[in-house]
């Protein structure tokens, strides 16, 4: 197959040295190293944590976890933080400052 596409991105110098020298270990270019691993990535769907789809149940199950944990006896809230901090932040500055 001939390869007419380019695809680029920056790696970490670590990376790079890591990448050319399994190339070199398996006589390969970094580009057909490269090729290999997407076509196996895209195949199985398995990245180096493992599958996304495990992956992304463990995620969902620790984010569920949090729901509901922060109650508040005001629904309006978040609406008036500002006013919230800016009261706050004057009494601070009035117990601070000198009369």
């Amino acid at each position: 197959m001939t390869k007419t596409e380019v695809y680029s991105w920056r790696l970490s110098p670590r990376t790079k040295e890591e990448l050319e020298r399994k190339a070199r270990e398996a006589n390969l270019s970094v580009g057909s190293l490269l090729d290999s691993i997407v076509e196996e990535w895209m195949r199985t769907g398995k990245n180096a944590n493992g599958n996304d789809e495990n992956r992304q149940k463990q995620v969902h199950a620790a984010a569920a976890r949090t729901i509901g944990v922060l109650r508040g006896g005001d629904p309006r809230r978040s609406e008036k933080a500002r006013q919230a901090i800016r009261a706050r932040l004057v009494k601070r500055n009035a117990r601070s400052r000198p009369d």
